[in-house]
Parts: C-alpha cells; structure tokens; sequence
C-alpha cells in the first residue's frame, strides 16, 4: 500500500506517532515518480535536489503544532511561477525561464505550509487545450490506460495524483481545465469562485476567466488544500474580498432536505448514455440521502462554447503579446533586424494551438469585427451568468456530468479542434459565469475509464459543494478506485 494511499490526516498521525518521516513521503514520490513517469510523462521538470533538503530540515524540526500540510509532496502546474524553479507553461517560448524571481501568491501560502514542491507539472501550452497534447516537451498519458489522454490543460496535475507520483498538486482553470482532467483521470478538482484565489504568479491566458485550483484523491484533503490557498491578495486586483469559512467543517454535515438541480441541456444529445447512466445513478445516491432533485434549464448554455473561445482567445491575443523576445522569453537567433525578431522569436517559440488562438482573438478585437464578436459574446455570458442566478434562486446546487464522454485515445482528436472545443460544453459556463464547480469520481465506462459528476455552486459557496461532495464520497466506492499501473491498484 501506498504512503499516498492514506489520508492527510493520516499521514500526519504517522509522522508525528515517528511512524514515517517527511523524508519518507518524498522518497516515496521520487521513487514513484521513477517507476512511472517514463509512462505517464506528468512532469516537466524536478525539483529533487531541493526537495530532499527541505524534508530533512522539516524532519528535524516538526513540532506538535504543525500544520496539516506540513511535508506533504505537492506538484505545481507549470504556469504557476516558483522561485528558483524553472517555469515554462509547456512552450519553448519560456524554454530558458529557468529562475524566476518570485513566488506566485499561492505558492507562498503553501510555503508557510510546509509543503514540499516536488517538480513542475505538464499541461497543455498556455493552458490552451483539452487533452494535453499541445505541450511542447511531452503528451502525457493516462494512468489508467495510457493510450489515452489525462484530460487538459492541468492533464499532468491530474495524472501524477491518480499514478500516486505526488498527494496532491495545484492546476488551474480557464474552462474546464482541472474538471475536466480530474474527471478523466479519477480523481477531485475544483474550480473556485473566480476571485477566491489570488491569481498573482499565474501566467495568464485569460484574465477574467482563470482560477488556480486544488486537485486531490478525497473531497476531505481538497477542502484542506483550498484553505491554504485562498483569501484576500493586495498583488491581484480581481481578488476577492470576502470572509473566508472553515472549508473542512462542512464535510460531516448531511444533505436531508437539499434541493438539486439538474440541467436538461447537460443530459441531451451528445452525452454518452454510460456517462449518462452514472449521473442518474448519483442522484439516486443522493434520493437516498435525504435530497430531491428536478430538472431545470439553463437556456444559453448553448453558446458558451462559442462566447468562451471569442473571449478567451481575445484575452490571450492580449495577455500573450508580452512574450515577444523582448521582455521575456527565448529570442530566435535567426533575426537580422528587429521586425523579425518578433516574428520569429514568436514564430519559433508558439506551438499551432496557440498561434491559432492568438490569430482567432487578434480578429476578434480588431476594427469592424469587435462589436459583431467579442462584444456580442459578452453579453452572452451575462445572460449564461443570469441563467445560473435564476436556478440558485431557488435551488442549492446543480449537478451533471462533467464531460459529455470519458476519455478519448491520444490522437483521436487533435486534428480536429473544433471537436475538441465542444468538448467543453459543460465545463466552460461555469468560468463565464464565475461560479464554482467540483468533479468527482462517479462511475467507471465499460472500457474501465473514469467517470466524473460535476457539482456546481453559488458564488463563494464552496462550502455546500464540500458538503454535497463528501456526502457522495462517503455513500460510494468510487475515490477508492486505482487504475493498473506499475503493478499497483
């Protein structure tokens, strides 16, 4: 059995009873990190050096006032900046941005913790994709079948939790990006309210739609990783400043008299009747613990595949103009003037899904076409966010799947990305809405692949979510599930 196998609470018991040590969780890691990762191709880059001298320092002082992090393995999506720590956001561009100079604010946070970062994770570049096939160093794969893909962007974020290379690591969220690969590996993601979590260090793709959230293999250690992260940040002008609860007090409260609501447009055409099959199950797991449920609509959820790739592939045609040879990243060596600097450091250092993004929103801004596209696809998200508010009015959360189908074989869709973009049609309103939303494991497909539930909530209600997620949790297998790898379960 896995050290990773156990609970934060757990292990915590076992370093402070002198059972283990901090430097035994991080052999743990590396070690498996060393058997699988040649697989799975979760990391980008290793922080091994580092990591072992902190766990002997964290080892010789622990004390009984310790947090609950306090020397758990933690793995960072590589859009999130660490000092020291080479930082890349999957593109040659930041190929050489080997030392940065500050701590994003959520890494701060979890130094305070006591957390030890173990390497930086693999993700789609830029966090522009779905399948973790648009990185520049590596696709990576699947645990549980390694044919097909983790999910995207945070695909190595979730892949190392379910091939248990690290207990828990931080992805981020721009219209799916840790649901979606959470549902398609196994395991817990949550996308926070927008504002909850202080985006300073987060490279950005899309300003108003990006949140760094938590992915873990229980609903009880996400609470505790969220609480570390969250609150008010002077260094980022979107957060929010709001009174942040105890996050793991909800989890034992039950959910009698509940009242849930479920989207006929998330159950349509589209939706794999298996995936399907394991959502009407988890309502009736619901029904038995005490809460109704009825059908609703959110009526402009059609086009918020469309608003959502106008407005994000606008924001990064803005936010991603920085990187130009210049003032960051890596210079092409090929330029005889500084025109072409431009061009072909940007050239060189951009994959396709990125150029094709940055094209898409540098059309959608300019003269004669910003009123017929990015202003229209605004007020379609204010109406897909009045959508919600109306349902909240009278309900405490929606549930649905969280993806249409469970994961796709690598290739199948890469070529295609119009396909690959519909494919975020229950993930994405929720960014445009701002509010938060959890997947959760809910079944297994008939060709063993995990199936995720999505649960959505009020603004800054993550509290309900815990409590409706541990509720699931507590009254089904599911978490406990392992994929086959390396001869584990």
């Amino acid at each position: 059995m896995s050290l990773f196998d156990h609970s934060l609470k757990e292990l915590q018991a076992k370093l402070h009873n002198k059972e283990i040590t901090v430097s035994d969780l991080v052999s743990e890691s590396y070690n498996r990190i060393g058997q699988v990762d040649g697989q799975i191709k979760s990391f980008i880059t290793l922080n091994e050096e580092a990591a072992r001298a902190q766990a002997k320092e964290l080892d010789e002082n622990l004390g009984s006032d310790s947090s609950i992090l306090y020397g758990m393995p933690l793995g960072v999506k590589d859009n999130i900046v660490t000092k020291g720590l080479r930082t890349t956001c999957a593109s040659q561009i930041l190929d050489n941005f080997d030392d940065p100079l500050y701590d994003a604010t959520v890494m701060e946070r979890l130094n305070v913790q006591n957390t030890i970062t173990i390497g930086k994770l693999n993700m789609d570049e830029f966090a522009m994709g779905s399948s973790t096939e648009n990185s520049s160093y590596a696709k990576t794969r699947n645990p549980w079948n390694t044919d097909y893909v983790p999910g995207g962007s945070s695909g190595g974020s979730a892949a190392a939790v379910a091939a248990s290379e690290v207990f828990f690591s931080l992805g981020s969220d721009t219209g799916g990006s840790i649901r979606q690969p959470a549902a398609f590996c196994g395991v817990v993601g949550l996308k926070p309210t927008y504002g909850l979590v202080s985006r300073f260090g987060l490279v950005a793709f899309a300003s108003s739609l990006d949140q760094i959230g938590p992915i873990t293999r229980t609903v009880e250690d996400n609470a505790h990783l969220l609480q570390s992260i969250v609150g008010l940040d002077k260094m980022d002008s979107t957060s929010a400043n709001v009174e942040v609860p105890n996050y793991s007090e909800a989890i034992n409260k039950d959910v009698k008299g509940l009242k849930i609501a479920v989207p006929k447009e998330y159950l349509q055409e589209g939706v794999a009747p298996e995936v399907k099959e394991a959502v009407l199950n988890a309502l009736k797991v619901y029904e038995n613990l005490g809460a109704t449920w009825e059908e609703v609509s959110l009526p402009h959820s059609r086009y918020a595949v469309a608003a959502y790739y106008l407005l994000s592939s606008s924001e990064a045609s803005a936010n991603l103009a920085r990187f130009d040879g210049v003032r960051y990243g890596v210079r092409s060596e090929k330029a005889e003037n500084m025109l072409d600097m431009f061009k072909l450091s940007r050239s060189e250092g951009f994959g396709d899904e990125v150029k094709r993004r940055i094209m898409l929103g540098t059309f959608a801004l300019s003269s004669g076409y910003y009123d017929a596209y990015y202003k229209k696809a605004q007020r379609v998200r204010t109406l897909i966010k009045e959508d919600f508010e109306k349902v909240f009015d009278k309900y405490d959360v929606i549930v649905g799947p969280t993806t249409p189908t469970p994961a796709y074989k690598i290739g199948e869709k890469i070529d295609d990305p119009l396909t690959m973009y519909a494919d975020d049609i229950l993930t994405s309103p929720i960014n445009l809405a701002g509010v938060p939303a959890m997947s959760i494991p809910c079944g297994i497909s008939s060709q063993g692949l995990p199936i995720g539930l999505q649960l959505i909530g009020k603004h800054f209600d993550e509290l309900t979510l815990y409590r409706v997620a541990h509720a699931f949790e507590q009254a089904t297998e599911h978490h406990k599930m392992r994929p086959e790898l390396g001869g584990d379960r």
